[in-house]
């Protein structure tokens, strides 16, 4: 029989001892309060702290770069080059002005000199892309301690050095083990909850357990990010029957969004790991889950989502329109497939603050475990969250207009930048309709007041 020497023994106990304050700490402080849904005010005392260590590190840099003569970047927020929003005819109108004799009124035929308009346009576009960047990260004017979010991380003092360090010590050594224990145990509970709660008959019974023990798991995953989130006008929340539209910056938004309301779900059948939790949410609540034979016919789609809503007694639909993450500086076109359902629409703005952590996922950069790892080993994910008024489709508009108007609503609540353009431009092409539209529109103006003048 083997036997444990007097330190061999010391440090076993030792070890145990650890592990019991530690699971003790974890069920007073995280777990308990997340099945409550209370909060002890640690996390913002956190937020605090480190803003003032974000602010003396910055400052530090901007000193040490001042005595070596450096120059610091200096992100551009509104882009490098001033536009003006004005029109394809305003513009060919001032350039002909300027070189030419002729009027645009006077003389609605072909210019040489309209060319510089699209030469114009087109350096423009490739000097200041407002599409491609808004797929990659945002970058910081203020040091967060992350080298992976300004490009001016070198090296400055010791003490910034060492500061730093002790930074990605906490982070790793610390941080980290805790969150990923917690998001295990979070995942954990819910299948094996919803898992048990799916073999009760339905009845208000199983709703009322099925929806506690979703935001229970929920608001746990939240605390493995140390996610600070502020909630706003909690009494436009989404109601049974309607349609929850949000913009979408990171896969955590779901988890943003359903640790404080309860939604169905919509997406496609996974295997693995995410094919189990699909499944066992599944018995305890009706997601709408879609095959991927079935993910685009566009027709079974909606027919599907409108049944839903059509039964005011199931849940609001959680969908994300733009289709694709996009960093959290604008957002870009929804598709319109929610918005010809006709149900009532309730708007949600979502706006992270990368001070703490980037929550942005570059899809075609970064795979899933990449970003979840860099989401764990950041400080902190810091965002709002706004629920605005609902919406309908009013009589005289259709699909596009309605989902226009509801991307405008949640943009200028969020303070973001109205995109027109499609997300899918991330993986694609610029189709042709966006090129020919220019030129249509370049035609209607020559033409357009050819025949005006005609008829006069």
């Amino acid at each position: 029989m083997f036997l444990l020497l007097p330190f061999d023994s010391l440090i076993v106990n030792l070890l145990g001892i650890s592990l019991t304050v530690l699971f003790t700490l974890l069920l007073v402080f995280i777990i308990v309060p997340a099945i409550f849904g209370v909060s002890f005010g640690i996390r913002k005392l956190y937020m605090k702290t480190l803003l003032k260590i974000f602010a003396w590190a910055t400052l530090r840099m901007e000193r040490g770069a001042k005595e070596k003569n450096h120059q610091l970047y200096k992100p551009y927020t509104n882009g490098i080059i001033a536009k003006d929003p004005t029109s394809l005819e305003e513009e060919i109108k001032e350039i002909r002005r300027s070189g030419s004799s002729k009027a645009l009124d006077n003389t609605p035929e072909f210019e040489l000199s309209d060319i510089f308009y699209f030469c114009r346009k087109g350096m423009e576009t490739i000097m200041d892309d407002e599409v491609t960047k808004r797929f990659s990260a945002e970058e910081l004017e203020s040091w967060n301690l992350l080298s992976r979010t300004n490009y001016n991380f070198q090296y400055i003092s010791l003490r910034l050095t060492v500061l730093w360090g002790l930074g990605v010590l906490i982070r790793y050594c610390f941080l980290l083990p805790l969150r990923i224990a917690l998001a295990f145990t979070g995942i954990s509970l819910l299948v094996v909850g919803t898992t048990m709660v799916g073999y009760l008959p339905n009845g208000r019974f199983k709703e009322f357990l099925s929806k506690h023990v979703h935001l229970m798991c929920y608001r746990i995953c939240v605390r493995a990010l140390t996610a600070i989130i502020t909630y706003h006008d909690r009494k436009n929340r989404p109601r049974n029957g309607g349609i929850c539209v949000a913009n979408h910056t990171s896969p955590i938004d779901v988890i943003i969004l359903a640790s404080d309301g309860y939604y169905a779900m919509v997406g496609q059948v996974h295997g693995g790991l995410m094919g189990v939790i699909q499944r066992a949410m599944v018995r305890a609540c009706p997601h709408v889950w879609f095959e991927r034979s079935e993910v685009k016919d566009r027709h079974l789609v909606a027919k599907r989502l409108t049944e839903h809503v059509q039964d005011k007694s199931k849940l609001p639909i959680l969908i994300f329109p733009e289709g694709t993450c996009i960093n959290n500086t604008s957002v870009m076109m929804f598709k319109k497939g929610s918005f010809e359902i006709g149900a009532t629409v309730y708007p949600v703005a979502i706006k992270y603050d990368p001070q703490f952590g980037d929550a942005f996922w570059n899809s075609s950069k970064y795979g899933m475990v990449t970003y979840l790892l860099r989401m764990m080993t950041s400080w902190a994910i810091v965002c709002s969250v706004w629920y605005l008024p609902p919406m309908t489709r009013e009589t005289d508009e259709d699909a596009v207009q309605f989902a226009n108007r509801v991307k405008a609503a949640i943009a200028r609540q969020g303070g973001l930048v109205d995109l027109l353009w499609d997300g899918g431009l991330k993986r694609e092409k610029v189709k042709d309709a966006f090129k020919e539209e220019q030129q249509r529109l370049y035609s209607k103006m020559i033409v357009g007041n050819h025949e005006d003048r005609s008829r006069s």
